[in-house]
């Protein structure tokens, strides 16, 4: 999650502390401090709204990496283009030239290259560009993924084999909740029975957990309040992970 930040090496904002922005990170570091004869893939998966894709900014900003968002209109070669024009280069005509091109520019770098909804390129089969780009550069290669990417990976085992870290994402906690409390919606205070309470409606999805903080604070300015307490918000609604009813506990 991006907050405006005083000082920091490497952009004018910081990251609220997340867990699975420590997680990520500190996956993408050691493979960037690995032994030479160990892969350099790390994939990150989980379920939707638990903040994955933040976690793999924060890594973008911090690492300088080359991020890509998979889109569901993309093959390989849209997928070559956009990471060429984020690298700033002039793609050539032919896929195998602009594989290449990517692959010098990652060995020369020294940066990552991040790959946000690989599920996209799984359902298409193009999964194996991937390896290519890291076999043709031996770049750190963050993959972000949905829970069961894992699973789906097994298909392509010289693929599966070559990820140095499978990471977990970890539900939003209540220190995750008061951390994007804290970034979002600092005008009220939000007391802890309220924030445990959300963080247990919210079914891990820090998505989950800012729409409902901004109900709460939604609430607070209607009514005029500075801080909001469980019993202040009484048996209004709450946004929850439930498919059969969305809101209330």
């Amino acid at each position: 999650m991006l907050e405006k930040g005083k000082k920091t090496d490497f952009t004018a904002y910081t990251v609220a502390p997340l867990a699975n922005v420590s997680l990520c990170a500190n996956a993408v570091e050691r493979a960037m401090r690995r032994p030479g004869h160990l892969p350099g893939m790390v994939c990150m998966y989980g379920p939707a709204g638990w903040g994955k894709s933040k976690a793999a900014t924060y890594c973008s900003l911090k690492y300088r990496g080359y991020y890509v968002q998979c889109q569901e209109t993309w093959n390989g070669k849209a997928i070559l283009h956009y990471i060429l024009a984020t690298m700033g280069i002039s793609p050539k005509q032919r896929v195998w030239e602009m594989a290449e091109q990517v692959c010098e520019q990652l060995a020369k770098s020294g940066r990552p290259l991040i790959v946000d909804e690989l599920d996209k390129m799984v359902e298409k089969k193009s999964v194996e560009l991937i390896r290519d780009l890291y076999e043709g550069s031996g770049a750190v290669i963050l993959l972000i993924g949905e829970q069961n990417v894992y699973d789906k990976l097994q298909k392509w085992e010289r693929f599966h084999r070559r990820v140095l870290e499978w990471v977990q994402a970890a539900p939003c906690d209540i220190d995750d909740t008061a951390h994007l409390r804290r970034l979002y919606h600092p005008e009220v205070e939000v007391a802890k029975d309220l924030l445990v309470r959300i963080t247990e409606v919210s079914d891990g999805s820090a998505g989950r957990v800012c729409l409902n903080l901004s109900h709460v604070a939604q609430y607070a300015a209607t009514v005029g309040l500075d801080a909001v307490s469980l019993q202040d918000w009484g048996d209004r609604e709450f946004l929850t992970g439930s498919t059969r009813r969305r809101y209330g506990a």
